[in-house]
């Protein structure tokens, strides 16, 4: 989806105009892949724009840079402040948020170290990253041929910038084939998850997820379909999964920020279920949908008024 332009993003401290907002083609990260960074949505309310678990989307960012020796100039509190800002800033009433955190303009090596630590946050007009009618209709996914990263390669917790070069070969091959997402297996041949999104699998009335060992990012929104699954007194495991075990699902769906909560009807050409969103994933649904537009109680405080 092409970027709709506004008004002004928050870099290194204040409010920039939208064209100004400029980095060095010699920076740190254009050449190696050093950013981290966060995907956050903003929802329309009765209430006003409502950011969607904004505090605990700023505190992975700051761990992710912590995992690659990051120290972000900014607190918590501030990072949380200047989203706020930003989407006051634009006006924004719904839509979604991209902080951003890399290695500017200083040494060419590979060495980060010495490079200044840069931050940005951006909001744009974003709809379903699946389409509108996945949500019902759902998307036929495939098993990509692109393996997630072993353990101790690449750190999966870290939601950098240069883990994403994966996800784009598991994402381009799925769009060439005719489907629209891939679903890749750990290194081990075990389910992981899609080219940015977590996995669910309900077979016989419980909902299996991949653990954090399968190489998995640790998903703000699939922690929330978790809590919200428990809520519906669903049983949810997390445990690893063999590939052939996503054939035989009653109901698979993806989640995260960009996703949301998005049925995968077919895999591999495999009809998943009835072909169509099943009654747990619609459930869900409906329950994620009410709180974050604002329709029913926010009662786990998820959501952040700017």
């Amino acid at each position: 989806m092409p970027i709709q332009k506004m008004d002004y993003i928050w870099f290194n401290g204040e409010l920039v105009e939208w064209d100004k907002a400029t980095v060095h083609v010699m920076a740190h990260v254009i050449h190696y892949g050093t950013s981290f960074f966060e995907g956050i949505r903003c929802y329309e309310t009765p209430q006003g724009p409502a950011i969607f678990r904004l505090t605990p989307h700023m505190q992975r960012l700051i761990d992710s840079a912590k995992i690659y020796r990051t120290t972000i100039p900014y607190t918590l509190d501030q990072l949380v402040a200047a989203v706020k800002e930003t989407v006051r800033a634009n006006r924004l009433r719904s839509g979604y948020i991209r902080p951003v955190v890399f290695r500017g303009y200083g040494e060419i090596g590979v060495n980060p170290l010495n490079n200044p630590v840069e931050v940005a946050i951006a909001t744009i007009e974003w709809g379903k990253y699946l389409g509108a009618e996945a949500m019902e209709q759902g998307v036929d996914v495939c098993i990509s041929s692109w393996n997630r990263f072993a353990p101790n390669t690449m750190p999966a917790l870290a939601k950098a910038g240069g883990n994403y070069m994966n996800s784009q070969l598991i994402k381009m091959e799925a769009l060439t084939n005719g489907y629209a997402e891939g679903i890749a297996l750990d290194a081990d041949g075990h389910v992981s998850e899609g080219s940015g999104e977590n996995l669910f699998l309900v077979r016989n009335g419980i909902v299996y997820t991949p653990p954090l060992t399968s190489s998995i990012l640790s998903g703000i929104t699939r922690d929330t379909v978790m809590t919200l699954l428990r809520d519906l007194g669903i049983e949810v495991r997390e445990q690893i999964l063999p590939r052939e075990m996503l054939y035989l699902a009653d109901e698979l769906f993806f989640t995260g920020t960009a996703a949301e909560i998005t049925p995968i009807r077919s895999v591999d050409r495999i009809p998943i279920g009835t072909g169509r969103r099943g009654p747990i994933t619609a459930a869900v649904q409906a329950a994620f949908f009410g709180i974050v537009q604002g329709e029913q109680p926010d009662r786990y405080g998820w959501l952040e008024y700017a």
